[in-house]
């Protein structure tokens, strides 16, 4: 229950944090999409850990196996299963956490929920997991590419209260790879790594901001009214690790505004209908109105950190606990990826039922 997402385009993680392998099986894929391990390992390498100073050093290749689904480099139709096995576990490392529950992590509430937990590394609550989820995402994105031109792309706009000033329109996959941060702004980036540096020689952490963009995007993707398009994009950011809030468009800023400031005006143009601001998001009604979608994800200071904190062990005894091992002083930069990846899905899921389901009013099919 709760390890697969997506209505037709349906993804399935497995495996724990330092178990033998973690991986995704992909199911709804359609047939003949040109596809290899490569495609998948250049968002893998994004997500990996170990990149700088900013991020866990936990050293995975995360050399992604293709184990089925695919042929002579293409996709059959059938299910995709994709392998990423674990190299440099640290069992050692949790004993703590054997006998004590850590603050704000999963540790108490999965033995609450289960019974059991895989108290090495926070098994299938750690962002490890994540890995299945970014193999599928590159997949969908590459989809995507093919079949419509849309392309995803996220970035980090804020640490803690350092606030990049982005111009959405203006920037490409290249600026945003330019600093370890993931931050198009080269000055916020400078500020964001300088603070993160800090917290992690503190033995802190600190939170943010990832935004993220959906370009050329075609209008009526959603499935109102539980499935709205938002509603699902909500739901993949939501389920991210230290994920703790959801904004599209306008977000809480909207409510400082008026019904006639915040409406977008809709113009004509080359036979297409736009819209002259984008407050909305680019989803109107729970579908997508063609505009560019603009969601953001806030995240939360990573709750493993270095310093000696209350809590108390398995039997309930008031005790402290020290966190040891490899951690993300700040997760932005691996979450860029992840947001990317989570993203995807959802539009490709929802592509993927506008195909069967919807007609244009003319009584033929919009897509292909």
């Amino acid at each position: 229950m709760g390890n697969t997402f997506g209505h037709l385009f349906r993804v399935t993680t497995f495996g724990e944090s330092h178990g033998p392998a973690v991986g995704a099986v992909i199911d709804g894929c359609p047939p003949l999409l040109s596809l290899e391990e490569q495609d998948l390992q250049k968002e893998l390498d994004r997500r990996r850990p170990g990149q700088s100073s900013l991020t866990s050093q936990r050293r995975e290749a995360d050399r992604a196996e293709i184990l089925s689904g695919v042929f002579e480099g293409r996709t059959l139709g059938t299910p995709i299963a994709v392998l990423v096995r674990n190299t440099d576990a640290k069992p050692q490392d949790y004993e703590e956490v054997r006998r004590a529950y850590r603050p704000s992590h999963a540790d108490y509430t999965y033995q609450s929920k289960y019974g059991i937990r895989a108290w090495i590394g926070g098994g299938r609550a750690s962002a490890r997991e994540t890995v299945g989820r970014v193999a599928a995402g590159a997949i969908a994105q590459k989809l995507l590419r093919e079949h419509c031109g849309t392309q995803v792309l996220s970035y980090v706009t804020q640490v803690q209260s350092i606030k990049a000033k982005i111009d959405h329109r203006k920037i490409d996959r290249a600026s945003v790879e330019r600093t370890p941060i993931r931050c198009p702004d080269p000055q916020a980036a400078k500020e964001m790594i300088e603070q993160i540096d800090a917290a992690r020689k503190d033995g802190d952490s600190l939170g943010g901001v990832v935004e993220s963009v959906v370009r050329r995007v075609p209008p009526g993707l959603g499935e109102p009214v539980f499935d709205k398009l938002e509603a699902d994009l909500a739901k993949a950011l939501l389920s991210l690790p230290a994920c703790k809030g959801f904004e599209i468009g306008s977000g809480f800023s909207g409510t400082l505004m008026t019904g006639s400031s915040h409406n977008d005006p809709f113009y004509s143009s080359d036979g297409r209908i736009h819209t002259r601001t984008n407050h909305s998001g680019g989803i109107q009604g729970g579908i997508s109105n063609g505009e560019t979608i603009i969601i953001r994800a806030a995240f939360k200071p990573t709750a493993t950190i270095l310093k000696e904190q209350e809590t108390v062990d398995i039997s309930g005894n008031p005790t402290t606990i020290k966190a040891r091992g490899r951690h993300d002083p700040c997760v932005l930069p691996r979450a860029v990826p992840l947001v990317d990846a989570m993203v995807a899905l959802v539009i490709t899921d929802h592509f993927l039922l506008q195909s069967v389901t919807s007609h244009n009013g003319r009584g033929d099919k919009t897509y292909e």
